[in-house]
């Protein structure tokens, strides 16, 4: 049997795939890339008794994909949290799928597991940015105060290293992050051995943070903000957790962040109000290249043209 994991470049895509791979370690082959790449089957071809695992990309956005690969002959175990669209039925096809906004993938391996790998299931949820899930189930579970702001740090520095516009961008490729956690128990027992790979994140974070809080707000209410980042390596490296940031420190608030591309178009990240976690995939949906999860959600391509049409969509979205 030749195996295929597939798999989001964020904290949540690779936490899953270490809990996995801890509990069943295999040989595979590795398909990932920047958090925003979700067509991740696109580029799998698949031969008779292939056993494919996918993780954390939308079911929707890759299902044509997913019905060749079955007629090839593949296996596939899809385990996501992100929108279904219309699900296929067939024997080779395995799902765990929670669109819960409290549910991230990591979550529910962590369920399939029995909770065997728990706390890097708590370290993806800080890092998807479910702090009120993540800290709930750390302290059911026990773990310590210090314990759990490890947690949240290192997931948060995960997600970061996921955004950019492609690979290049990024500090490690989620293939080689995920290789560096592959061996760990715990994301303790990672950070008591590989202290570089945790300073490298660490300080282009706080570097990246800095530069993010001095950006220009385009549009304020009370009940939203647009902020623009520039055409920079930093700002595409630092604008999903810029807008978990702004999130937890404006919790009624929406936010889109707009990271300007190469070609004048925007990369345009939305986080929903933590109070009501629902309403960003509706928006980004109306807009060519847009994807997502009800909490969060994005467009990969936004035109100057349709700036305005995004600001008025995003007010009538949140604005109660």
């Amino acid at each position: 049997m030749n195996y295929i994991d597939v798999f989001n470049g964020d904290a949540d895509g690779i936490c899953a795939l270490v809990q996995l791979r801890l509990a069943e370690p295999r040989p595979a082959q590795l398909v990932t890339g920047i958090k925003r790449n979700i067509n991740l089957l696109a580029s799998v071809d698949a031969t008779l008794n292939m056993q494919i695992t996918v993780l954390d990309i939308s079911f929707e956005k890759n299902a044509s994909d997913v019905t060749r690969l079955l007629e090839q002959g593949a296996h596939i175990d899809y385990i996501d949290h992100h929108q279904i669209g219309d699900m296929i039925q067939h024997s080779n096809l395995t799902t765990h799928i929670d669109l819960d906004a409290n549910v991230c993938t990591s979550l529910i391996v962590d369920k399939l597991l029995k909770g065997k790998y728990r706390a890097w299931a708590i370290t993806a949820a800080f890092g998807d940015n479910l702090l009120a899930t993540a800290m709930t189930l750390g302290v059911e579970s026990g773990f310590t105060d210090a314990e759990l702001a490890t947690m949240k740090e290192l997931g948060t520095l995960l997600n970061y290293n996921g955004y950019g516009a492609n690979t290049d961008d990024l500090f490690f490729h989620p293939a080689k992050l995920f290789e560096k956690l592959r061996p760990f128990a715990s994301p303790f027992d990672f950070l008591a051995h590989d202290q570089e790979t945790y300073h490298i994140l660490a300080e282009g974070y706080e570097q990246d943070m800095e530069l993010a809080n001095k950006s220009p707000v385009l549009h304020e209410t009370k009940y939203t903000a647009m902020i623009q980042l520039p055409d920079k390596a930093w700002a595409r490296r630092v604008s999903g957790v810029f807008s978990n940031e702004l999130a937890n420190n404006y919790p009624d608030r929406a936010h889109a962040i707009l990271t300007e591309n190469s070609d004048g178009s925007y990369l345009v990240s939305v986080r929903a109000p933590l109070n009501r976690k629902y309403g960003a995939d509706e928006l980004v949906s109306q807009f060519p290249t847009g994807g997502g999860r009800k909490a969060a959600a994005g467009i990969n391509c936004l035109t100057p043209d349709m700036l305005e049409q995004f600001r008025t969509a995003f007010e009538n979205q949140f604005s109660i």
